[in-house]
């Protein structure tokens, strides 16, 4: 399990997420303040095999899940990483109410996506345009 990551102003990043080996529940939740959409989620299978990647904007979380044992998963980000601005929102947060595939007792998660917070303790510093080509993404394969 990877929760629910992302970098915050100015370090912001937009990703573009692929598999190089095995198969991922790729999962993005809407983080942009006065969106229509905020916090809910999107969510696709990505998998080697299928060579599809998924397109995660600026001012959206993103986690993932391996769906099978030696998975590899890539990022192309548009920003470095900083650990400064380095931040991210519980995977299992009840607002967000994502079904992931597993029992709760199953998850391993780092020390650093158990300490989170909820999405409602979380200040967001995206802004939702008004633009309606900007609401949650279809996640678009390439």
């Amino acid at each position: 399990m990877r929760g629910l990551h992302f970098q915050l102003p100015p370090m912001a990043q937009a990703k573009l997420v692929s598999v190089t080996r095995g198969r991922i529940l790729d999962v993005v939740v809407d983080l942009r303040r006065g969106s229509p959409t905020f916090g809910k989620y999107v969510s696709t299978q990505l998998s080697a095999d299928s060579g599809h990647q998924a397109f995660v904007p600026v001012g959206f979380a993103h986690g993932f899940i391996t769906l099978e044992d030696e998975t590899v998963v890539m990022y192309k980000v548009s920003a470095s990483y900083s650990a400064d601005h380095d931040s991210g929102i519980r995977w299992d947060d009840p607002d967000i109410a994502f079904p992931w595939p597993m029992d709760r007792a199953d998850v391993i998660t780092s020390d650093k996506d158990a300490k989170l917070p909820w999405l409602r303790e979380f200040a967001s510093p995206f802004l939702y345009d008004g633009h309606p080509m900007a609401e949650l993404p279809r996640l678009e394969l390439a």
